[in-house]
């Protein structure tokens, strides 16, 4: 138990607790303690009765409890602990900033585009911001064919259009993310340019703690490529 316990805390805030929570969530329904009536994404509930932990709820569900949803865990947890202990090493209330506004961003995409459970789209922004921070990584994806790391989304875009999936989550993950990275990573770098998204002191001194901590050591990853593909 105490094993765990350690290897629990040494993943970052933000990876660990959206991880639970996805966790906490999708048992919760396999176990039918919650259906998933009581946490899709809807407008009327969350202002006319106020049920605003489907604010919250939309992002942390990925359905039945099945290798897709294995694939799906592992591939959020993975690309979220990388993005925070590198791109965000020292920085985890950026990183919930980044969140948020990916969050906002989603919802208001999902009152026009009627989607109900928004976590695929925050897992598609969390991985177009890792490619464009990674661009020089190639990644061969299931053995199949090996593209540098910022067509990465795109793959999974044309992936999902084939098989006949919903692939305007993906696309609205691929704009949301790269929205982002432009308004972080691009824009404030330009000549005259200026940081529009600011962090609030207050989630600095509560969640940057571990930057001051000299004994804090990341996990090395091995295949930053994720899940199923490496890097080479």
């Amino acid at each position: 138990m105490d094993e765990f316990r350690h290897e629990l805390s040494s993943v970052p805030p933000i990876t660990r607790t959206y991880t639970l929570l996805c966790l906490a969530l999708t048992i919760s329904v396999h176990l039918h303690i919650l259906s998933p009536l009581q946490i899709y994404f809807n407008p009327y509930l969350i202002l006319h009765d106020f049920q605003l932990w489907r604010l919250v709820s939309c992002f942390c569900y990925f359905g039945t409890i099945d290798f897709n949803f294995l694939f799906n865990m592992i591939f959020v947890y993975r690309y979220c602990r990388m993005l925070e202990e590198n791109q965000f090493y020292g920085r985890s209330a950026d990183f919930l900033m980044m969140f948020l506004f990916g969050g906002v961003l989603s919802i208001v995409a999902a009152i026009f585009l009627q989607m109900i459970f928004l976590s695929h789209v925050l897992t598609t922004m969390l991985v177009y911001v890792w490619s464009r921070n990674n661009p020089s990584v190639m990644l061969n994806i299931l053995g199949l064919i090996t593209v540098h790391a910022p067509y990465l989304p795109w793959v999974f875009f044309a992936i999902s259009y084939i098989l006949g999936n919903n692939a305007t989550m993906d696309f609205v993950g691929i704009v949301i993310g790269h929205l982002y990275y432009v308004l972080e990573d691009v824009f404030p770098n330009q000549p005259n340019g200026f940081r529009i998204l600011r962090t609030p002191e207050f989630l600095r001194n509560l969640l940057d703690r571990r930057n001051a901590d000299p004994a804090y050591q990341p996990l090395p990853e091995e295949r930053p490529g994720g899940f199923e593909w490496g890097a080479q």
